[in-house]
Formats: structure tokens, sequence, C-alpha cells
């Protein structure tokens, strides 16, 4: 989410419901695709909860070696990409499919339309229906294009950023995941920034802070086990870091998602 949004959008109701009528008023979410086309170096693909295409971009056919892009509809990952990409694809959707959460800044093979593969930054949502129930995700994957930036990854790099997400509870030492990668904590800490174009301590606070966002916004945890369950030493912490970044108070954050959902559904 957008800072400034953030801040502007709680206190105007008929604004949203303007902007939330004319996006349901568009005939055809196709739009989407057809923007999509026109970025080379980016591969969206949205997916069913049985990991099914429903439908790829260009990008995706073209590196596939496919004719069309009907040719990818119905078909899974193991289909269309080599099998230890397809597995570590699939266990990424299995995830979000079990947690309902999103996948944020995976870092991943990707392979190119000369054959070689190279490293792109991965994210996906999970999609809902009108009751809230997962029926599938969208994904966009682009490409760490500068051969010197995606030079500085390697298999245990990407290791490392996937174990720092999924034990984003626990209180990292920058030190910590450097030893995991394999590197100094200077050159792991220049890699975060060559990658991510922030210090490894800016990247774990981000990575705490959107987990902070998503339980805040499902509304049902407090304050103390959001806290524990992001990292945060405690309630103060957590409440201090969260203002800093994002501008609001963790409770005025979490009355505007709801006032924003409340307003979508009517």
């Amino acid at each position: 989410m957008d800072r400034h949004d953030a801040r502007e959008g709680p206190g105007d109701d008929a604004t949203q419901r303007w902007s939330s009528s004319f996006m349901a008023s568009i005939a055809s979410p196709w739009y989407v695709l057809h923007l999509f086309d026109r970025l080379p170096d980016i591969m969206f693909s949205i997916k069913d909860v049985h990991g099914r295409y429903i439908t790829i971009s260009e990008t995706v056919m073209l590196r596939c070696g496919l004719e069309r892009r009907l040719d990818a509809v119905g078909k899974t990952v193991f289909d269309l990409f080599p099998a230890p990409m397809a597995k570590r694809y699939k266990s990424q959707d299995d995830r979000l499919f079990s947690s309902g959460k999103p996948i944020i800044d995976n870092l991943d093979l990707t392979p190119y339309r000369d054959g070689s593969a190279g490293w792109c930054l991965t994210t996906k949502e999970p999609l809902r229906d009108a009751s809230g129930q997962i029926i599938g995700l969208a994904c966009i994957s682009k490409d760490l294009g500068d051969p010197d930036r995606a030079g500085f990854i390697d298999r245990e790099f990407a290791e490392t950023i996937d174990y720092l997400h999924a034990h984003i509870e626990q209180p990292f030492r920058i030190e910590e995941l450097a030893r995991r990668a394999g590197l100094s904590q200077a050159r792991f800490d220049r890699r975060m920034k060559r990658i991510f174009h922030l210090s490894s301590r800016q990247y774990v606070i981000k990575a705490r802070i959107d987990r902070a966002t998503r339980l805040l916004a499902e509304g049902k945890a407090g304050l103390a086990d959001i806290a524990q369950r992001c990292g945060f030493s405690d309630q103060s912490a957590f409440s201090r870091q969260f203002r800093q970044v994002t501008g609001f108070t963790p409770l005025q954050y979490r009355q505007f998602r709801q006032s924003r959902q409340e307003i979508i559904r009517s």
C-alpha cells in the first residue's frame, strides 16, 4: 500500500465508493493481462487452487516455448517448467493456499527464451471469491535483469531469504543470516542492497511490517500477539516501529483496513 494513499484514504468514504464502483463496472478483467504482455521482463500468471493455469502473459508463453497462450490453460507448472523449478513453484503455491497469505519477494530461477536461466523476484497473491474463499492465485515474477545484480544470487542466498520469511517471528541477527548464506556480514549487506535496494536491517523490518499489516487487516489477533508473531521484542517496540514506517499506529491501520473492506462490501 502506498503510504500517501494510506494517510488520505480513511477520511474519504465517498471517493472510495466511487473508485470501487468504477472498478466493478469494468466489463472484463483481461486488461491486466494486456498490460503485462507489454512488460517482457515480467512473467504473469493466474492459477486455480489445483495449480492449473487459467491464463499466462505473453512472456510466460514465449519462455515456455508455447505457440498459443491457450496451450497453457489447464496445465500445471510440471507441464511447463523443468522439474526442480516446478517443485519450488508448487511448494510456494501450496504454502499460499494453506496459509491464505501472500508470497512476497521470493528469489527464484526463471527460464529464458535462449534456454538459459536467471534469477527473478516472485510475488504471489491469493485470489478470493465474493464469500472470501480462496479460489486461486495471481503471480508476478520480475527478472533481475542486471547481470551484476543477478550475479550476486546463489542457492544459499536464496534459501536464506526463504528462511527469513518462513521464520519472521524469530529475533534475527544479521550475522546469523549472513552465516546461513555463507557470507561475511559486510558482503551479505552489500548483496541485500544490490538486489533489494535495502540494507539487511531495512529488509528485515520490511518483512516484519509486511506480516504485521496482513495480520492487522485480518482483524483477529491482538497487538501483543502480532508483535510476537512478527518478531518484535514487545508490543511497544512493534507499535513504535510500525508508526515510524507507515505513519499509522497499529490500531489506526486496522480501523482503516476494516473501513475500506466495509466500503468495498457495500
